[in-house]
């Protein structure tokens, strides 16, 4: 049991920090996000919350759905799952927010799976500090629950 644990905390360490390796075409900024959110005439995407459910039921984007802690197996099936019904063109916009960027274990496997997938249309939402700091602190809408 402990060599599990010890396995799946440097499968976690390992998948860290490498949010920096998303190319910057591939990043959507809050504000971006928020501004196409509202817009009557932008094309809405997608947004999948990939951290944790708990931090999902405290606070997230409106419409946004939780797909599974992306640094855990069972969270990369649940969103493989949830992609393989969508038309990989499709704007889809993936993020977590459970910490500072450069630690995020979601973001980085969330990216490397939907990538290999074949979505074309993909971004990711660039949260620097945290999704209260940078989400919720600026006065984005926000939705409780589930």
């Amino acid at each position: 049991m402990a060599i599990l644990l010890c396995s799946a905390s440097w499968v976690a360490y390992a998948q860290s920090g490498r949010a920096s390796g998303i190319p910057a075409a591939d990043l959507i900024q809050p504000s971006e996000l928020a501004q196409t959110l509202k817009s009557p005439t932008e094309e809405k995407p997608l947004v999948l919350q990939v951290g944790s459910h708990v931090l999902f039921a405290e606070a997230h984007i409106p419409g946004a759905e939780y797909a599974g802690a992306a640094a855990q197996e069972e969270g990369l099936r649940t969103l493989k799952d949830r992609a393989s019904k969508l038309d990989r063109a499709r704007f889809v916009v993936i993020y977590c927010g459970c910490c500072p960027w450069s630690k995020c274990p979601n973001i980085w496997p969330a990216y490397q799976q939907m990538k290999a997938l074949g979505f074309t249309h993909l971004k990711v939402l660039y949260v620097a500090d945290n999704f209260g700091t940078d989400w919720v602190d600026k006065g984005y809408p926000v939705a409780k629950g589930r």
